[in-house]
């Protein structure tokens, strides 16, 4: 089997923090190749990544903290990082990150790519660096010829995978990987997945982070109103049909966007056979 790996968010209450670890004994049985968690720009969820990272590993499971650099300096980065270094950490996800509302000053970090370069010069081979993928181009990138090629940059300082946005659009995906690869990429690109569980929260989230929804999925997701039980049924049909089409066509595995729950991710892996 393709290896998979599953991303959550470190979670703000105690409460969240026992559910998260029911969720992670769940998904933990399909043997993936990491945990991924993700971090806040200018210090909202730092600590929180830190906590949840080291209890993931105190498991005895591999993961993999996200890393965010706008609105930071080399010495922060430097601090964050070796203190996960002194843990045995040896994965990172390496991103830019959102620059937080009303900050004046980006830091000394403008883009990923500058990111991934520091990261290898400070630390050698230390870490495995994921990176992230637009295949729908990233909504503050001037034109896609510009998004490919900022991707390109990073993998060029460095990076040793990639982990792609969620989409709903396979061609998307590969054709994103044909021109990068045209470009001299030989990395694998991991396609993200994102349940469908509530209609509401995927149309903001995808308008967010710039995800097109297809005509006929949002019109079909619509037309079972509130009926949440329908709207699931539908999108673990939708999302283990594009799984397995991503797969077959050659994707060297995939990354689901769990947001801390395991019911649908599991049907999903489930249902390809994990």
């Amino acid at each position: 089997m393709k290896p998979i790996s599953f991303e959550f968010f470190p979670p703000k209450s105690e409460e969240g923090a026992a559910k998260l670890r029911t969720t992670r004994r769940q998904l933990a049985q399909f043997k993936p190749e990491y945990f991924s968690v993700t971090f806040g720009a200018g210090g909202s969820t730092q600590e929180g990544t830190l906590k949840a990272v080291l209890e993931i590993q105190q498991e005895g499971l591999h993961a993999a903290p996200h890393l965010s650099c706008i609105g930071s300096t080399r010495e922060k980065i430097r601090t964050i990082v070796d203190e996960y270094k002194s843990h045995g950490i040896r994965h990172i996800v390496a991103l830019r990150g959102d620059i937080p509302s009303g900050a004046g000053d980006v830091g000394e970090f403008r883009y990923a790519n500058e990111l991934v370069s520091f990261l290898r010069e400070e630390y050698g081979d230390w870490f495995h660096i994921g990176v992230a993928a637009y295949p729908e181009f990233h909504p503050q990138a001037p034109s896609a010829e510009a998004d490919m090629r900022n991707f390109v940059n990073k993998v060029k300082a460095g990076a040793d995978t990639a982990i792609t946005q969620y989409f709903f659009n396979a061609d998307a995906y590969f054709r994103f990987v044909d021109d990068v690869t045209a470009r001299g990429v030989t990395i694998p690109v991991f396609p993200g997945i994102m349940p469908i569980q509530n209609f509401s929260q995927l149309a903001r989230f995808s308008d967010m982070c710039g995800t097109e929804i297809p005509r006929w999925l949002r019109l079909r997701l619509q037309s079972f109103g509130d009926d949440a039980a329908s709207i699931r049924a539908f999108g673990l049909d939708v999302m283990t049909d594009l799984s397995d089409r991503l797969l077959a066509g050659g994707a060297p595995g995939l990354h689901f966007y769990t947001l801390n729950a395991a019911g649908a991710v599991s049907t999903i892996c489930q249902r390809l056979g994990y």
